[in-house]
């Protein structure tokens, strides 16, 4: 399932400036971050932007997920 939600998540340089977005669409994972983190419910979402689909929010999740996986993180500046 993980592997099948991540293939929703593409890289394209001339989509977005390369930005991974939803499916090759014009959503960046970011900007769904950003719907959910001010508080929007996934049905909120999917109500107004009709060709959302709920394991495209599932696959953004999972990128972010994957994102902060990491063993350290540094500080680049005071």
């Amino acid at each position: 399932m993980e592997n099948t939600l991540l293939q929703r998540i593409t890289i394209d340089p001339n989509i977005c400036h390369g930005k991974p977005c939803v499916r090759g669409l014009r959503y960046p994972v970011e900007f769904i971050l950003e719907l959910l983190s001010s508080g929007m419910s996934v049905e909120d979402i999917l109500a107004d932007y009709d060709d959302l689909e709920r394991d495209d929010i599932l696959a953004a999740l999972l990128f972010a997920t994957k994102l902060t996986q990491v063993k350290s993180i540094y500080q680049i500046a005071p």
